[in-house]
């Protein structure tokens, strides 16, 4: 991308061989809600417990996770997966044009992301869902051959069924009597992963191992597992049919998008939040898996709009293309961006470094991910100016190929 073309509007329009520049804005703006997610679940071991951190129990504590899980959870991962089945198609096409051997390369891919998420997991981040792509993308390898319209209807067969399953166990859950919450075991839980988290770099590292083992497993295997393949067909389709390049193109397109997607969205994301012990009293189980279940449901469309609405400001004259060329840089760059920030978590929140969590509410989360959203930007401007690639982007593309890229961009 010449410095020309980082003043110009995103566009599917590259030519062949080229960056699609609304793909890598896509991926920067998915990094922010990537972080103010995973920002919540570093700061605090009572993220996804059940029950408030009794140590931030204010209106004004409440209110910010509320609004966490009302934009922010369960939705961008979706729109990273759906970016990953559509790049898997790219480079699909990018293999055919220069007609080297795509399996065997994306092979390596993926076994490069195997490689980085168990280190992920295990040093910075349980909730690492590098080796879910990684394991994922074997299928969607299997399936590459699949027609789009095949595609379509097997992620909404997988969205439905995650969905459908979830509703049912709630059914199953309200026809028995309803038991109390075990608050005592779950405080005492969360105090003690706490108390790990900031003993030792080895008893931080033991405690992602229980974390693991004791419920991130299922989360990915029964939730964000089905969900991100489901997505990276649609993402599949999308490039294949042409579809989004052309929806893209078209402002009043991106309107109606906007319009069917946002409110089912938004109503689902309201039932959603209103659930997940944000305030003081607790919701039924029976009612909070009923939330997931309407979640899983339809927070594929509040990602959709999301989408929507990006592109349709990126065509918002002078001011889109400033938005494009400060988001294009860090999408480019994305799994060093998303890596960075779990870096930066395990530096503040664990014994790494300052051992802060449990100790800093909800608003200081927020602000501080912000914070480090604009700085990440910022620095991946700088970087993408006179490199090739994001570091671990580079290095993953040379495990990739088999032979070192370019490190610095050749002038135009």
């Amino acid at each position: 991308m010449t410095s020309t073309e980082s003043t110009t509007t995103p566009s599917f329009a590259a030519p062949a061989g080229g960056r699609e520049h609304a793909i890598d804005a896509l991926r920067g703006f998915a990094l922010l809600g990537i972080l103010m997610v995973n920002a919540g679940s570093f700061a605090s071991t009572y993220f996804g417990v059940g029950v408030s951190d009794p140590a931030f129990s204010r209106p004004v504590d409440h209110a910010v996770r509320w609004l966490v899980s009302f934009f922010f959870e369960t939705k961008f991962y979706l729109l990273f997966s759906m970016l990953f089945g559509y790049s898997f198609a790219l480079q699909m096409d990018a293999a055919q044009r220069t007609g080297s051997a795509f399996v065997p390369r994306f092979l390596r891919r993926l076994l490069g992301l195997l490689l980085l998420g168990l280190v992920h997991a295990w040093l910075l981040f349980a909730g690492d869902i590098l080796v879910t792509y990684a394991l994922l993308g074997l299928l969607l390898l299997a399936w590459r051959d699949v027609r789009p319209g095949t595609a379509v209807v097997l992620a909404l067969v997988l969205l439905g069924a995650t969905a459908a399953g979830w509703g049912l166990l709630a059914w199953l859950v309200a026809q028995v009597p309803p038991m109390d919450l075990p608050l005592a075991e779950l405080h005492a839980k969360a105090q003690q992963a706490a108390q790990a988290y900031r003993a030792s770099a080895l008893e931080a590292i033991a405690q992602r191992g229980r974390d693991m083992a004791e419920g991130v497993w299922f989360v990915l295997v029964f939730v964000q597992g089905p969900c991100a393949l489901a997505m990276f067909l649609l993402g599949l389709a999308a490039h294949r049919t042409g579809y989004l390049a052309t929806v893209a193109q078209h402002p009043a397109r991106l309107r109606r998008w906007m319009v069917c997607c946002l409110p089912v969205g938004v109503a689902g994301a309201l039932f959603y939040a209103s659930t997940q012990g944000g305030g003081s009293a607790h919701s039924p189980e029976h009612v909070g898996l009923a939330a997931l279940a309407v979640d899983l449901a339809t927070a594929p469309f509040l990602t959709f709009g999301y989408v929507a609405l990006l592109l349709w400001l990126l065509q918002r004259g002078p001011a889109g293309r400033r938005l494009g060329a400060a988001l294009q840089p860090a999408g480019r760059m994305a799994l060093t961006n998303y890596l960075l920030q779990s870096l930066v978590g395990a530096l503040v929140f664990t014994a790494y470094g300052l051992a802060l969590v449990g100790q800093v509410s909800p608003g200081w989360v927020v602000l501080g991910a912000l914070v480090l959203y604009a700085s990440q930007l910022a620095w991946s401007h700088r970087w993408m100016a006179t490199h090739a690639y994001g570091p671990v982007e580079w290095l993953l593309r040379a495990f990739t190929q088999w032979q070192w890229p370019a490190w610095r961009r050749v002038p135009a």
